[in-house]
């Protein structure tokens, strides 16, 4: 008796649910060891030009990845001297920011009372019991955050060396993918790797100078209203805006609680209206000419993904979500089999109407 035949979906179905979840766990367990070499990878492809551009002035190969390395880190840190000059600025007017907040709190307390018809003293012991519960748990996000600061420091001295490793075995690397895969398969893993790799300097060059030019704007605009710490809140504002769809709805709290506390209540207003204006741009004529026609994910997949990113990696993994999906489009795209879900992913859309399934003749359906 002939037993063969294909294997049942069910049984297909729980594999892939069953392997997809160790894949993610993996992920969600490894993200310290995982997170620091998938930046590094992409800074070296960033840096992989400049490197060859200084081979080509007859520097030493070694020299020129070093240079390249450095330049990386003088960038850095300089931004991070910046953000955090500010940051400690900010802080001397905390006192201040938090006397104007218990003044708010105060005027909402009484608004509570007066609307809820809900007593003054009932108001006042739920936010002391609130702040209790808030006091008890600072000791563990202190804890947290100093870990979360060693892994930071961490990521400073680990990235620098595997950026250097991925630019000096290179060569290494691209052998070892050509004996992976038979020669017949040559052709495609090259123009994947090369699509990949335009792909990481197109959008992420893309990604820099519109975070450049939203900074620039919110920063402008934020200067002429007279919002204190203007700079800080524009480069904030600018790289939560690298989070999609996200990003730009949180970058708008700090500046509008600034604006509540240090001016008077019509400034949210215009800080309400520069935001939405700068979004307005940057969703109408920068984001679509400079970065998405680099990336073709459609925007559902995009807001998933960057909450799967998030889930796993924390804010590190947003800003990793949408170049990583794209980089997967590029693999789909080029395996036969995963072309549906290349198709999937991308920002194609079929004509609206257009019979995909058709329903049986008459004389096939059932009674």
């Amino acid at each position: 008796m002939n037993t063969t035949g294909k294997t049942p979906f069910v049984i297909v179905a729980a594999l892939g649910i069953t392997g997809l979840f160790i894949f993610f766990y993996i992920l969600y367990i490894g993200s310290g060891i995982i997170l620091p070499v998938i930046y590094a990878a992409i800074m070296a492809v960033l840096l992989n030009p400049l490197v060859n551009r200084l081979c080509r002035h007859r520097i030493n190969r070694v020299l020129a990845i070093g240079i390249a390395v450095i330049l990386l880190l003088l960038l850095f840190f300089g931004l991070m001297y910046f953000v955090i000059d500010q940051s400690l600025r900010f802080a001397d007017s905390l006192p201040v920011l938090q006397q104007k907040l218990n003044m708010l709190l105060q005027q909402f307390t009484q608004w509570a009372s007066r609307t809820f018809r809900v007593s003054g003293d009932k108001v006042d012991k739920y936010i002391v019991d609130t702040e209790n519960r808030q006091l008890n748990a600072s000791a563990a996000i202190l804890g947290q955050t100093l870990i979360t600061a060693t892994a930071v420091l961490k990521l400073f001295f680990l990235i620098p060396v595997y950026v250097f490793m991925f630019l000096f075995y290179k060569p290494l690397l691209l052998d070892f993918f050509s004996r992976v895969f038979r020669r017949e398969s040559h052709e495609t893993v090259g123009e994947v790797l090369y699509e990949t790799k335009t792909l990481i300097q197109s959008y992420l060059v893309g990604l820099l100078l519109e975070a450049a030019i939203v900074a620039a704007l919110n920063g402008i605009g934020l200067l002429l209203l007279g919002i204190d710490y203007a700079l800080l809140l524009a480069i904030i504002g600018a790289l939560l805006n690298i989070i999609p769809y996200i990003g730009g709805i949180v970058a708008v709290v700090l500046p509008v609680l600034i604006a509540y506390t240090t001016k008077s209540p019509v400034y949210v207003l215009w800080v309400l209206a520069l935001y939405m204006a700068v979004q307005f741009i940057d969703n109408h004529y920068i984001m679509p000419r400079i970065v998405a026609s680099k990336v073709r994910i459609n925007a559902l997949v995009s807001i998933v993904v960057v909450f799967i990113g998030g889930a796993i990696w924390g804010v590190a993994g947003m800003f990793l979500a949408v170049p990583l999906t794209a980089i997967l489009k590029v693999i789909f795209d080029r395996i036969t089999p995963l072309n549906p879900w290349g198709f999937l992913l991308g920002d194609t859309m079929p004509p609206i109407g257009k019979i995909i399934f058709k329903s049986p003749p008459e004389s096939k359906k059932k009674p």
